[in-house]
């Protein structure tokens, strides 16, 4: 079976998904020794660095125009990371799973106002099936509500923005200097935050070290570019749906690389993000290009 360019780039999506899964355990190291904003800061400006030979190579491709896509999408990343990490100060780890996961309705809520084109019947299944998934994966038996949830939530829109506003790009930007600068905005703001906030004495051990170093190039700097660049190639509604199965591989690596249970409820609702990414590949998308 021939395999279709929107087919390649969901797949290489799904790689990135499998790469932010397995560092959820690496991060959760690094920062008992490293504050998350420090953390972020040096990571993503690690990742920027990495990026700096090539985005020479593509110096062609630098204008004000392509910089300001690159730095408006990044401060949408950025928000997505800041709120969240406030949020897991208030609310469970759970339920902040769950919120972020709602990125995977955000996004095709977006696409169907900007293009006001209502999703196939099947593409609906797909992402009700992952967002029953992930609430069955992340949420446990009694749902509380508090501010930390608000809080997450505007991660979720903010994640959700993310990738409308990558795919949106995407078609006419160069994919290395729309990832260069969006990273770079991230670590700018990280950095700024962990100045202006009351910071815990930073620790460098092995094990912060490994969590920078680890999660700067596979996690950031090659994860967003492939995200960059296969956009170009598939909708934001896809690249939602595929990125919820982030925390199916996260509790996956918890389970292997750290000893948690994953529990039967957990399994299922694994299976049903699973069975979700599944329909919405072999369903079709609302376009066959990015939202426009």
């Amino acid at each position: 079976m021939k395999i279709t360019r929107t087919q390649g780039a969901d797949f290489s999506l799904l790689l990135v998904a499998f790469v932010w899964g397995l560092t959820f355990v690496v991060v959760k190291w690094a920062i008992a020794d490293l504050p998350p904003f420090p953390f972020l800061a040096i990571r993503f400006f690690l990742a920027f660095i990495s990026l700096l030979p090539f985005l020479w190579l593509q110096r062609a491709h630098i204008s004000k125009k392509n910089i300001l896509k690159g730095m408006a999408v990044g401060v949408f990343l950025a928000s997505g990371y800041i709120w969240q990490t406030i949020g897991l100060q208030y609310t469970s780890v759970s339920n902040a799973g769950f919120i972020t996961g709602l990125s995977v309705v955000i996004v095709p809520t977006l696409v169907t106002i900007t293009t006001k084109k209502i999703p196939r019947p099947s593409l609906i299944l797909g992402i009700l099936s992952a967002l029953v998934g992930l609430a069955l994966l992340s949420l446990g038996d009694r749902l509380q509500f508090n501010k930390g949830d608000l809080m997450v939530l505007i991660c979720a829109v903010s994640f959700a923005l993310q990738i409308f506003f990558t795919g949106r790009f995407a078609p006419d930007t160069n994919a290395t200097v729309l990832a260069a600068f969006q990273i770079l905005t991230v670590s700018i703001i990280s950095t700024i935050f962990s100045l202006i906030l009351p910071q815990p004495p930073l620790h460098f051990t092995m094990a912060a070290w490994s969590g920078l170093l680890i999660t700067a190039i596979p996690a950031t700097s090659l994860a967003f570019f492939v995200q960059s660049k296969m956009q170009q190639f598939t909708t934001s509604t896809h690249t939602a749906i595929i990125f919820s199965m982030e925390p199916v591989f996260a509790g996956l690596a918890a389970y292997f690389m750290a000893g948690e249970v994953l529990t039967l409820k957990g399994l299922i609702g694994a299976g049903l993000v699973l069975a979700g990414m599944i329909i919405a590949e072999f369903s079709g998308s609302e376009s066959a290009a990015p939202s426009k």
